[in-house]
């Protein structure tokens, strides 16, 4: 049976198309003005007010530039800025897809990357629409959120890396628990729970709170359940089906194609393909390999068609993972379309 999951993206303010992408809603946007660092406070002025109230009223205007000088605090005109930038590439664009795509298609990045994670995680939730294995979408969370890996006696665990730091804090053990950490005292260690096979329906009653371990070890259920998510951002974006599957090691030599699906991951295998003599503590940073193979090879760069793509997840030197999901939409190597 299919569950209801994260709530709070803004999923459910959104209107899906007849090919299952996200149409912008005015709901969406008013959703964005009520962000606290948007919304007026105690302090504001008149003119920042009446800015708000107009958006409110009627989202998709484009204040004229006077309205948005007028705006008394500095730092509110910094933010409307920002924002207004964003909601303007979210109103031009065919589908909130489409507008993730196009953030990627210059130079610079221009968009601030909290807005980024956010586009994904709605793209996530609605590819995983329908979704009963409860695995995929705590595997899809790293798509949107840094986790933070442990690699202890062999074992890959992946743990939400805001959560992690809010224990190490004392943040979710109360003021008593805040004031020991401030006085430097022993702190208990905190435990999290690992979501497996067995116990994989607990994630649906704590979908929001990014608090359950993952194993990542070839062969483990969250390492293939990532798999499976990856195969269906590929396939919403482009509609081409491919086969992703753990790999313990890249037998391959010269092989033809890769993918990073973080930094670390794209140095090192961009290293490894070139014959660099790799730094021990390098290679010990990475967390996972897989082979994707296109169902169709007509679908792939005609001069290297039916053969496998190697992807890679990596660490940084604090353990910490930063997937750039991106890198699977942008290095993907589809033949041409005309």
């Amino acid at each position: 049976m299919s569950q209801d999951f994260w709530r709070n993206s803004g999923f459910h303010l959104l209107e899906r198309d007849n090919e299952g992408r996200l149409s912008i809603t005015d709901d969406f946007l008013r959703a964005y003005l009520m962000r606290p660092e948007i919304r007026p406070v105690e302090e504001s002025g008149p003119n920042e007010i009446a800015l708000h109230e107009a958006l409110m009223e009627d989202p998709r205007r484009d204040p004229a530039p006077p309205a948005l000088e007028s705006i008394e605090d500095a730092d509110a005109r910094d933010n409307y800025r920002v924002l207004l930038a964003f909601l303007g590439r979210l109103k031009r664009a065919a589908s909130l897809e489409s507008s993730y795509l196009e953030i990627f298609s210059g130079g610079d990045v221009a968009v601030p990357p909290l807005f980024i994670d956010q586009l994904v995680q709605i793209i996530v939730r609605n590819i995983l629409e329908g979704c009963e294995d409860a695995l995929e979408p705590r595997a899809g969370e790293l798509f949107f959120r840094e986790q933070k890996a442990s690699t202890e006696e062999g074992a890959v665990m992946l743990a939400d890396l805001e959560t992690v730091d809010m224990h190490a804090s004392g943040g979710s053990l109360g003021s008593l628990g805040r004031l020991i950490v401030e006085a430097q005292a022993p702190l208990a260690t905190v435990n999290l729970d690992v979501l497996d096979t067995e116990n994989a329906q607990a994630y649906w009653l704590r979908d929001q709170r990014h608090d359950f371990v993952i194993s990542m070890n070839f062969g483990r259920a969250a390492n293939k359940a990532f798999c499976r998510v990856m195969e269906k951002w590929i396939r919403h974006f482009f509609g081409v089906k491919v086969n992703i599957e753990p790999l313990r090691a890249v037998e391959e030599r010269g092989w033809a194609w890769h993918i990073g699906l973080d930094a670390e991951s794209t140095a090192l295998l961009n290293g490894l393909w070139r014959g660099d003599e790799m730094e021990p503590g390098i290679l010990r940073r990475l967390l996972a390999l897989f082979r994707l193979d296109f169902e169709e090879s007509a679908a792939m760069r005609a001069d290297i068609a039916g053969r496998p793509v190697y992807l890679a997840l990596s660490m940084d030197e604090k353990g910490v993972v930063r997937m750039k999901p991106q890198n699977l939409l942008l290095n993907l190597p589809l033949a041409s379309r005309a």
